[in-house]
């Protein structure tokens, strides 16, 4: 594959993509502009993670087709949507879109120089969503004080294994709204759980597939 919209219609065809909205902001968000610079073209259209530099990846493009299939109906116009561990920014575009203009991701990364840039790489692809503040990338961790003074999220992505469901993130997950999140030891496969909250603020969990992340880590804690 060598453009997006070839990646596109792979993962529509193999049953990845299945909604007009995931495709379009997969369509929209051009993943040669959040790889390293130093990977050839030809690889950044495959269908597997690559490295970003600070022991991290961008995570494979099923995978962010699947995230946004399980958060399409909380990522609708107006939507506030929180992504954790942001990386190099692709899915923050990719739901900067579905959101919209009155629309807002917050993008947390604990590494500054990913978060810069993340800010560099959308402004090749989607300046108007850093611009118009659809989008906010920011150093953080989410585990320390990084949402201290933030509103409820009608949708949460986290793009790091917890060894545990954060209860910091599940308080941040408005009522109504979705996170999905993998969960279990860093050292083994984790399980992608959806955490749905109701109106009436009681949380469910689901139990989705078998994935292998990075750790989420406490702040100070090194990996």
């Amino acid at each position: 594959m060598r453009t997006q919209g070839q990646l596109v219609e792979r993962l529509k065809s193999s049953g990845v993509i299945k909604h007009a909205d995931v495709e379009r902001a997969m369509r929209e968000c051009d993943r040669k502009h959040y790889v390293d610079g130093g990977i050839p073209a030809a690889y950044a259209y495959q269908d597997s993670p690559l490295p970003i530099g600070y022991h991290e990846t961008i995570s494979a493009p099923h995978m962010h087709a699947t995230c946004l299939e399980l958060l399409r109906e909380h990522l609708t116009e107006g939507a506030r949507v929180l992504d954790v561990g942001s990386g190099s920014g692709y899915l923050a575009a990719a739901m900067g879109v579905m959101v919209g203009d009155t629309g807002k991701v917050v993008g947390i990364e604990k590494h500054p120089e990913l978060v810069e840039q993340s800010i560099a790489n959308l402004r090749k692809d989607h300046p108007e969503l850093l611009d118009d503040g659809m989008v906010e990338l920011r150093t953080g961790n989410v585990l320390g004080d990084a949402l201290d003074g933030e509103e409820p999220f009608d949708a949460i992505h986290v793009g790091a294994a917890a060894s545990t469901l954060p209860d910091v993130l599940v308080k941040k997950l408005a009522p109504g709204g979705r996170m999905v999140i993998p969960v279990g030891s860093q050292w083994d496969y984790q399980v992608m759980q959806c955490i749905d909250k109701d109106e009436g603020g009681q949380v469910h969990k689901h139990d989705l597939m078998y994935v292998r992340y990075v750790p989420l880590t406490e702040p100070g804690e090194a990996w």
